[in-house]
């Protein structure tokens, strides 16, 4: 049966094909076979092969951060063969890795294991590991594991429960893969390392300019928050080393000059069950101009202490910890919520001052680390109330806050908006690059004449 070229875009499709017998693979090149995984690889091989190694011998070990998506390992950690022997998952050079547990395996992380030491590896116990056949090539069996189809339905076959979700050994075994011959396997993987190789090198070009635009906009920000928009006003020495010189006629006072500063309600077990029960805000919630009010969770405020801890539309909330310093503004998203004690609420004392304008100078000292500067590396970073109060941050008129803000909105959302753009063609990027190798490993383009 000939399929028509068409169906696989410019690329040429095989001259001729026949149904496979397996419904996702339908149609596969005429001289491909459809075989099941177990009898082209053996799959987790067992470590009984390596017995009468000395158990001093240094052997390369990988935890699961060590596996890269779609390819590559970290080897910088190497442990004496008697310590991992038992209790991890054990490969060699030429063995190919695949994540077990999810999303690991949906994300693509897998590799082909080579240049380990002493050509021995054992790692994270979340691995499947393939040993191909000699009839095997292990660059297009790599390239099978990280397929759609193999990270499809083996998602679709994962055992247990929510993060701890697995693809069994049987559905590796059992999967079945059209294949050519040894050398076709090996023109295939030849042309999609090529490719990917491309692939990836453009993705990492537009990852190197959504780099540079986002340090366009901070750069933005810290000069407009901290210079102004006249570039001929007169300035003066702020004595603070992050700021330099601001303009003359801003003001550089402390914070609770201008704002409150109201440290969050301390959450324990008595406070999640009770009378007068409001949803509140977490650490994890503020993100950078943003705030998660989906599934929040609750706690009980009464209400002679709704004042102090919940929060008015055009409040500041601060993360106390974490990124210490991130901030977001209030748009009074709930009728009525309250917030944790990790979180800031910050609230001007008059109408001088523009909340919007204080958000991007927290942006900027955040970007600066000036919450860091005396902290102690060796602990986790806080931003206590009464450090925050006394920082001095600079202060023009209130039409010049607004002029600034005005002009930092529209310049950042073009910004923005750029950096949407380069997103939106990285995906597609990587949507094509799975769709290629999907193609390829399944005989929907013929690339031997590539």
């Amino acid at each position: 049966m000939r399929s028509p070229a068409a169906r696989s875009g410019k690329r040429t499709a095989y001259p001729v094909y026949k149904p496979s017998g397996v419904s996702w693979l339908g149609e596969i090149p005429a001289h491909w076979d459809p075989v099941r995984l177990r009898y082209r690889a053996k799959i987790n091989p067992i470590r009984s092969e390596i017995n009468g190694l000395p158990g001093t011998l240094d052997v390369s070990f990988v935890p699961m951060e060590s596996v890269h998506e779609y390819g590559g390992l970290s080897l910088d950690q190497s442990l004496p063969l008697a310590e991992v022997s038992t209790g991890y998952t054990y490969f060699r050079d030429g063995d190919v890795l695949a994540a077990k547990i999810t999303p690991c395996f949906e994300n693509g992380k897998g590799a082909i294991a080579h240049e380990l030491m002493n050509g021995i590896g054992f790692g994270t116990t979340e691995l499947h590991v393939l040993r191909p056949h000699p009839s095997m090539d292990r660059h297009f069996l790599f390239y099978v594991t990280i397929s759609h189809a193999f990270r499809h339905l083996g998602a679709a076959e994962m055992y247990g429960a929510g993060g701890q979700k697995r693809v069994p050994e049987i559905f590796i075994r059992d999967f079945r893969q059209s294949i050519p011959t040894l050398k076709e396997q090996r023109t295939i993987a030849a042309f999609l390392d090529h490719e990917t190789a491309r692939i990836d090198e453009l993705i990492e070009k537009k990852q190197w300019q959504i780099e540079l635009l986002q340090e366009k906009r901070s750069a933005l920000i810290s000069h407009a928050v901290t210079k102004g928009l006249d570039p001929h006003a007169k300035t003066k020495d702020s004595g603070i080393e992050w700021l330099g010189e601001i303009p003359e006629h801003w003001d550089l006072p402390p914070l609770y000059a201008r704002y409150s500063v109201e440290l969050g309600k301390m959450l324990d077990a008595k406070r999640i069950t009770g009378e007068f029960l409001l949803p509140y805000l977490r650490n994890i919630d503020v993100q950078w101009d943003r705030v998660n009010v989906e599934n929040l969770p609750e706690m009980d405020i009464a209400p002679d202490e709704y004042n102090r801890f919940t929060l008015t539309e055009g409040d500041l909330v601060i993360c106390e910890g974490g990124e210490v310093g991130r901030t977001a503004m209030w748009h009074g998203e709930l009728q009525v919520c309250a917030f944790q004690k990790a979180i800031h609420r910050v609230r001007p004392r008059s109408v001088r001052d523009v909340q919007r304008f204080f958000y991007y100078v927290m942006r900027t000292a955040a970007g600066s680390g000036v919450f860091l500067a005396y902290g102690n590396p060796n602990t986790i970073p806080h931003l206590t109330a009464e450090k925050l109060r006394v920082y001095r941050f600079p202060f023009p008129p209130r039409d010049e806050q607004q002029r600034i803000v005005a002009h930092l909105d529209r310049e950042t959302a073009r910004i923005d908006a750029l950096v949407d753009k380069v997103i939106e063609s990285i995906d597609s990027l990587r949507e094509y690059r799975t769709t290629l190798i999907s193609a390829a490993v399944t005989g929907k383009i013929d690339v031997r004449s590539t």
